[in-house]
């Protein structure tokens, strides 16, 4: 189906050095720019970030230091791209809570002034999960094709769970039957708390999870700024939340 378009609209994703939006940069754009009568145009071009690019991230997206070094920066090719996207509606997966907020960041730090406020985002992604059910009985049906009686009763949604479980066993050859395995995989971060406000980064230290510091380490954000630990424990934060990051400021105490 051609989509109906008022204003053009540009599809794009980006490749970083990593996920952090406010101190990880560009390291290529893609975008497909389709206008309302149906045309289209294309481009994609690699960014030299001015930061080493972290061998995590090739290994997703396989651009390495050497790939980019001679590539212009991001305020080298920041006006162009801002003429690209003018008066452009913006489309890409998962755009709305990574892409657009980090390609933002990246304008403000060249002095770019485009108002991305005035654009209408959509996001595929959101699109899918919403017409897609993720309903413990959507998967039920999917996986075991039953249909689920008795739903949100504590008694049925455990046993369903338990066989939708085994059936994704059965139905996907790389998940292993192992529970180390499977605990891995079904976690999206590896967190210090059960909520995930804090989680451990690839060395091992706890690293805050939301807001102003996150991708900072929580021992230097308590030593910083002595007011965070206030604000956590009188804010509506998790007991959890609250406790491990009293053993971690004590911890502090301990090692001086």
């Amino acid at each position: 189906m051609q989509l109906n378009l008022k204003n053009p609209l540009v599809f794009f994703d980006l490749e970083t050095t990593g996920m952090n939006i406010i101190k990880d940069r560009i390291v290529e754009i893609s975008y497909l720019k389709v206008y309302p009568n149906g045309n289209e145009d294309s481009k994609t071009r690699r960014i030299n970030p001015e930061m080493p690019i972290p061998a995590e991230s090739t290994k997703i997206h396989g651009i390495t230091d050497e790939d980019v070094k001679n590539c212009p920066t991001f305020k080298e090719v920041a006006k162009s791209l801002a003429a690209q996207i003018e008066g452009c509606d913006l489309a890409g997966y998962n755009s709305n809570r990574f892409d657009i907020p980090l390609l933002a960041e990246e304008f403000l730090r060249v002095g770019i002034d485009i108002d991305l406020n005035k654009r209408k985002f959509i996001d595929v992604q959101t699109i899918f999960h919403k017409m897609e059910q993720r309903t413990l009985s959507a998967a039920y049906k999917f996986y075991c094709n039953k249909s689920l009686e008795n739903a949100h009763s504590a008694e049925a949604d455990t046993k369903a769970t338990y066989e939708v479980l085994k059936s994704q066993l059965d139905h996907y050859s790389d998940l292993q039957n192992d529970i180390k395995f499977l605990s891995e995989f079904s976690s999206y971060n590896n967190n210090v708390d059960f909520a995930g406000r804090m989680i451990y980064n690839d060395k091992g230290e706890e690293v805050i999870n939301f807001g102003k510091y996150k991708g900072q380490l929580v021992s230097e954000v308590l030593k910083n700024d002595p007011g965070y630990y206030s604000w956590i424990m009188n804010g509506d934060f998790p007991l959890n939340t609250k406790k491990l990051l009293t053993e971690i400021k004590l911890r502090g105490f301990n090692s001086k």
